[in-house]
């Protein structure tokens, strides 16, 4: 079992240690979300299952705080609130959950960061369309080569790993990095 315990953790590490090559699209995307903010639009996120969870993490980060006493900063998970998600999946389907969201509350100029290991969940896609058609921008957190996802984005951030639990450890050390970026960025 100890031998299984640690080529786990070693897995993990050498998935983690590629992310050193995407350290500029990172930067990139922090200034991204930094310029966002000071032009007075928001962040929206979401992802499914446990993309979901970091959805809601990283939204958190970005109101309360991630290290750095400031003010909160305009995000919303669009993974968190029950009733509009059961009442949209019943009366027109769990593809546009996310989509319809973006329609009521998104607008020009606003960022979507979508979230997807595999990069073609129907929701999300259908939530990159709806961007794209309110003049927002997405950026899209992925894996396993970025699927459809990558093109419908302005920056994607692809995990080189085919094994979901590491592209989502990978995710979210992303999102700590980018709230720490954040923070520093909108305070200087």
């Amino acid at each position: 079992m100890e031998d299984k315990i640690k080529q786990k953790i070693q897995e993990s590490a050498e998935v983690l240690v590629c992310l050193k090559e995407q350290a500029g699209l990172i930067a990139d995307i922090a200034r991204f979300l930094a310029d966002t903010v000071r032009k007075g639009n928001k962040i929206l996120v979401c992802g499914n299952g446990g993309s979901a969870a970091d959805a809601q993490h990283f939204a958190a980060e970005i109101v309360g705080r991630y290290k750095m006493e400031r003010p909160g900063y305009p995000a919303i998970a669009l993974t968190t609130d029950t009733s509009i998600l059961t009442a949209v999946a019943n009366d027109y389907g769990f593809d546009r959950i996310f989509e319809r969201q973006l329609e009521a509350l998104g607008r020009s100029g606003d960022v979507l960061v979508a979230i997807s290991t595999s990069g073609n969940s129907p929701n999300i896609l259908k939530a990159a369309d709806k961007a794209l058609a309110l003049d927002m921008y997405t950026i899209s957190l992925t894996g396993k080569g970025g699927g459809e996802l990558a093109s419908r984005s302005c920056y994607n951030l692809d995990i080189k790993s085919p094994n979901t639990p590491n592209i989502q450890e990978s995710h979210e050390v992303v999102l700590h990095i980018l709230a720490g970026l954040l923070e520093e960025l909108l305070s200087a």
